[in-house]
């Protein structure tokens, strides 16, 4: 029996269709394009054919890495298709476990509790630690899931908050100086900025942290597999491997690519997280087949460190070709390359020229970054050839003459 979609018009759809009308006449409308086969450096477009990504976080290839691809198939094999429930209720997997204790090993952490997402985990941890009175330092560039989590515990515990400039510590000291007869005070922080592909100043954020009796969080999601010289992210990029007391991330980008995230720090908070944090609480577990290529995953970056060095080889070549062929790209170290190209309307017509070329890139501007700074955001990987690179080189070179940047 087939049935026919509800079709009566309400006030809610016709207001909804005409924001959307407006985001079209914006041009910041987000149309979805759809692969038909693994994510990669090259990938099978519906009405494309085969287009060159730039433009994905599979920063180590690993998605359709054979040995990742297995394991999640031995997972969905072994333990079926999920717990049906949470794990509290219904039991946990063992593969929980023991991706659960590999993920900490390779952080440098005690412990460590996954989630559904790198959402699901930081939108757990702030709420969950703090308590009225407790106050919490962000970062002006956090992560959109950061800023939610600490809005969320402000609203919940009626806990204090406050927003430091970016990267600005002696902000940061100022806003912690306000809030010294805080019980608990923590500083949040991402490891790699996502738009900026910058890197926090984690030595120094440290120090700080332990001046005022602070807990630093770090959401290293761009930078666990991606930063450091065997992948482990942002601490042991800065030589401190192991000082971090909790660190976020995601088994979405680097780990595998597939969905998941953790928190790891100290075995009570991940203990407390499991008794309180409502994410965990009221979600099932990660799926089996996903915590088993998850695993893999870890275990091919501890045994594959070159695969990490040719990430970053990758980067420094890409920057150092856009920059010779006369772009203007972002300072950095890492994989993420935002090419500044001033307006929306400009980033937004490049990335359009881009896949006409077979580049698939995509371009930001305000409201995600502020006016006149809007960029192509060109992100590297492992799986990327020289050839790769230079071909999307090229591409930029013809698409820049076209909208009238070269």
């Amino acid at each position: 029996m087939t049935t026919t979609p509800a079709t009566r018009p309400t006030p809610l759809a016709a207001d909804l269709a005409a924001e959307l009308d407006q985001l079209r006449r914006d041009r910041v409308y987000k149309r979805l394009n759809y692969l038909d086969s693994p994510q990669s450096a090259r990938v099978q477009m519906e009405g494309r054919g085969e287009v060159l990504i730039l433009s994905s976080n599979n920063y180590l290839g690993l998605c359709d890495e054979p040995s990742v691809v297995e394991a999640g198939i031995d997972g969905l094999r072994r333990y079926g298709a999920g717990t049906a429930s949470v794990r509290f209720i219904c039991g946990t997997f063992a593969i929980h476990r023991t991706l659960e204790a590999a993920l900490a090993r390779f952080v440098g952490t005690e412990a460590s509790l996954t989630f559904l997402s790198a959402w699901n985990a930081n939108e757990a941890l702030t709420p969950t630690v703090l308590r009225e009175g407790d106050f919490v330092a962000s970062d002006a560039l956090n992560h959109a899931s950061i800023i939610d989590s600490i809005r969320l515990a402000k609203a919940i515990t009626k806990c204090t908050t406050a927003v430091y400039k970016h990267g600005d510590l002696d902000d940061l000291v100022a806003k912690l100086e306000s809030a010294r007869g805080a019980r608990r005070k923590i500083i949040w922080t991402d490891g790699v900025f996502s738009m900026e592909g910058s890197i926090a100043k984690l030595p120094e954020i440290l120090e700080i942290a332990r001046r005022f009796g602070a807990v630093v969080a770090l959401d290293d999601s761009h930078a666990t597999g991606v930063l450091g010289a065997t992948g482990r992210g942002t601490a042991e990029h800065h030589g401190v491997l192991g000082e971090v007391d909790i660190i976020t991330s995601t088994l979405g980008k680097a780990l595998g690519g597939a969905s998941g995230g953790f928190v790891a720090g100290p075995a009570v908070v991940c203990d407390m997280l499991t008794q309180r944090s409502r994410p965990q609480l009221f979600s099932n577990a990660l799926p089996p087949t996903v915590a088993a290529s998850a695993l893999a995953a870890v275990e091919y970056v501890q045994q594959h460190p070159e695969r990490v060095r040719r990430l970053q080889d990758n980067a420094r070549y890409f920057r150092e070709q856009i920059t010779e062929a006369g772009f203007s790209p972002l300072p950095g170290e890492t994989p993420i390359v935002p090419i500044i190209v001033g307006e929306t309307a400009t980033a937004i017509r490049m990335s359009e020229l881009l896949l006409d070329e077979g580049i698939f890139v995509t371009g930001f501007g305000y409201p995600v970054v502020p006016q006149g700074v809007a960029r192509v955001r060109c992100q590297l990987s492992a799986a990327h050839t020289r050839d790769d690179i230079d071909r999307a080189v090229d591409a930029f070179k013809r698409v820049g003459r076209q909208v009238g940047l070269r």
